[in-house]
């Protein structure tokens, strides 16, 4: 640490030792943080609020400076452990507990090593880049909740389809609702690994924001509740790229490629994928409520984003107002009064987080273009 020296800054209640090298002055050149990904550090605070007992032990594996697991022990109360491989982050990690004076187990060495040797209620994992080759030992640790964050969103999505596969097993390609599907893979992926060792998942809150997506699961043991998951909540997303009709697919072994019944284009097989719920609105209000009793620099966009999430209908997929717009040649009106109308005809119908533009429905493609040009 004597070529270092640096700064604190304070995220939520906790102060955060930041060092940077005194001979190229960079901090991207000593331990790596994030100042984008405060949000994210924001929301694990608020969840982890609403589900956690202090009791409970958390593992923030790939620590960096250890911003994440030094808040969840300062404003959580939880017992924490956090590690890195990098002798340097293992410093700062220490300066940063001492900082706010708190008895936190601090590691260094191998995430994966650490993961198999050792189980922890909370698992969170949020790597750079693709957080694929820590998901097996994350299910096989987690106890309660698993915590994933992915940045290689480009995969996910769809924009690179051989990365998707060669990562996450599953295929995909870019559609109109791309954001969700990134997260439904992500966790699509989870879901199968965690079955190897008879746990189930249960998505609480997952979102896609800026670059990353992130979501928060419950792991529950058990063989029929696994069984359960494979055949009712895992499947796959049939997309008609001509229309932009949709339709499920549930279970692992995809049903074949057929014809899309209203224009008789092809319909092509995304996934596997997650099919089932991606929030609980129960966990989210309490979520919400918290924000009320704690301080955070991002209490605004937290908000703002639970919000979204809590009142998003739950059904897989999303029609980007847009685009429908562009295939079928219709004039726009406000999407306020498209969602009204649709439930004026007796559908479901909210906005997305996913995408401004973006309209959840239960309604197929074509009761939902008669409902615009009515």
């Amino acid at each position: 640490m004597r070529y270092l020296d640096g700064n604190i800054v304070i995220e939520g209640t906790t102060n955060i030792w930041l060092p940077y090298n005194t001979k190229t002055k960079k901090s991207s050149d000593s331990v790596f943080y994030n100042p984008f990904m405060e949000l994210n550090r924001d929301l694990s605070i608020l969840f982890l609020k609403a589900v956690s007992k202090e009791r409970y032990t958390f593992l923030d594996a790939l620590a960096g400076t250890g911003a994440r697991g030094v808040r969840v022990a300062n404003e959580v109360g939880l017992n924490v452990t956090m590690n890195d491989v990098s002798n340097l982050a293992y410093e700062v990690m220490k300066k940063n507990a001492e900082l706010n004076n708190l008895n936190v187990d601090i590691r260094c060495g191998n995430a994966k090593v650490l993961l198999a040797e050792e189980s922890f209620d909370i698992v969170d994992i949020d790597p750079f880049g693709s957080p694929i080759s820590f998901i097996d030992d994350a299910c096989y640790s987690a106890k309660k909740f698993l915590c994933i964050t992915a940045t290689d969103t480009a995969s996910l999505v769809g924009s690179h389809p051989p990365s998707c596969l060669r990562k996450y097993f599953a295929k995909a390609f870019m559609t109109d609702f791309y954001p969700e599907i990134g997260v439904r893979i992500l966790i699509g992926a989870i879901a199968r690994i965690s079955s190897v060792y008879v746990k189930s998942i249960e998505p609480l809150f997952s979102h896609c924001t800026r670059h990353y997506i992130r979501t928060y699961l419950q792991i529950v043991k058990g063989k029929e509740k696994v069984n359960s998951m494979l055949n009712d909540k895992m499947g796959f997303i049939l997309y008609c790229k001509n229309c932009l009709n949709r339709d499920f697919s549930y279970g692992i072994v995809s049903s074949p490629e057929n014809v899309c019944p209203y224009c008789g284009g092809r319909m092509y097989a995304i996934g596997p994928l997650w099919i089932g719920e991606l929030h609980d609105k129960e966990i989210i209000g309490r979520m919400l409520q918290e924000i009320d009793h704690i301080r955070l620099n991002t209490d605004r966009e937290s908000r703002k984003l639970l919000e979204f999430c809590k009142d998003e209908l739950l059904v897989p997929g999303f029609y980007d107002y847009h685009s429908i717009a562009k295939v079928h040649k219709i004039k726009l009106e406000p999407i306020r009064s498209v969602i009204s109308n649709l439930v004026s005809a007796g559908y479901n119908a909210s906005r997305t987080h996913f995408m401004g533009t973006g309209i959840k429905t239960d309604a197929n493609i074509y009761e939902l273009l008669k409902v615009i040009k009515r």
